[in-house]
């Protein structure tokens, strides 16, 4: 399901992140910036947990998915992000993820590179043990 899908659609020019007034570039600045996301879910209190796949941007997750994660109650959730990236690592992705979720489980993220095996998906998949 995509869930934090932003009510203002993104464009190829507000992921220009060499443009310092790009919306990403703006977002990023400012670490208490929360874009409006388009549809809340209502089922959430149906699962235990919640897998949160997003890019990497800046080292760390889009401040779009601060928003989704604040605007559930995750207590007693398990939360697992994951990553796409070209190259980078997840950075201080849970550092800055935690003060949203902050009653819930939230484990270390995974990045997954565009080359990544089945096997490893489904080796790291097996490891979670939830």
């Amino acid at each position: 399901m995509r869930a934090a899908e932003p009510i203002r659609h993104i464009t190829d020019a507000d992921l220009n992140w060499r443009d310092k007034n790009s919306r990403s570039s703006i977002e990023m600045k400012d670490p208490t910036s929360r874009p409006e996301i388009a549809e809340k879910r209502d089922n959430m209190d149906e699962y235990d947990v919640i897998f949160v796949g997003f890019p990497i941007w800046w080292y760390v997750a889009p401040t779009i998915i601060n928003t989704f994660l604040e605007s559930y109650n995750l207590s007693g959730k398990t939360v697992i992000p994951f990553a796409t990236s070209g190259g980078s690592g997840m950075g201080k992705t849970n550092e800055m993820l935690q003060p949203s979720c902050p009653s819930s489980t939230l484990f270390e993220g995974k990045i997954i590179h565009p080359g990544s095996a089945k096997a490893e998906l489904t080796a790291w998949l097996n490891s979670l043990n939830v």
